[in-house]
């Protein structure tokens, strides 16, 4: 988990899964900069394997440990509902768009860098907000963002849809767009 110097009022948080393969302490930085500057909470958990389990089929264990994590910083901090955010890069970020979709009525926003798709049931209208590299090798943007937004779309969610010059990444540009409907920044 990161926490600021100094905590928006009303307090933002960030559920923060990592890629495949990754670990939470590997995907913070992607989002530590600007969480410092506009005073959101990042929690980061961890997979129960090398992804997480809607990806590998459905909800399971890695959910459980995501609702126990929540509870505790639910407990330790004044975490505004309206103010709650899913996000993450490549598998994390399809994993937080399957989750942020599926949990629509609780989060608010999802923040996908990079996603492929997601397929699951849907609750809720979160915002969505979407970024890809236009060369990106890993997650080709053609059979993953630029087929998934135009769903979204249709099917009536308000979606941020940003491509840039890159590839497998996430620019700090992107991060700063994402993040200030969350919060605007406090600091410099």
């Amino acid at each position: 988990m990161f926490v600021p110097r100094e905590l928006a009022d009303p307090v933002p948080l960030v559920v923060l899964p990592h890629g495949a393969g990754g670990t939470p302490a590997g995907i913070i930085p992607f989002l530590q900069l600007e969480a410092e500057a506009r005073g959101v909470l990042l929690l980061a958990p961890k997979s129960g394997d090398a992804t997480w389990d809607v990806i590998r089929g459905g909800v399971g264990p890695d959910v459980a440990a995501i609702d126990r994590a929540l509870g505790e910083v639910l407990d330790l901090f004044a975490v505004a509902p309206e103010r709650l955010v899913i996000a993450g890069f490549s598998d994390g970020a399809s994993y937080a768009l399957s989750l942020g979709l599926i949990n629509g009525t609780l989060v608010r926003r999802i923040l996908a860098f990079s996603p492929d798709s997601s397929s699951h049931p849907r609750a809720g209208r979160p915002s969505v907000f979407v970024s890809h590299g236009v060369d990106d090798p890993v997650l080709p943007i053609d059979r993953c963002s630029r087929r998934l937004v135009p769903v979204l779309e249709q099917e009536g969610y308000d979606v941020d849809y940003r491509e840039f010059r890159g590839g497998h990444e996430v620019p700090a540009a992107m991060v700063a767009a994402a993040l200030e409907p969350v919060a605007p920044r406090l600091v410099g």
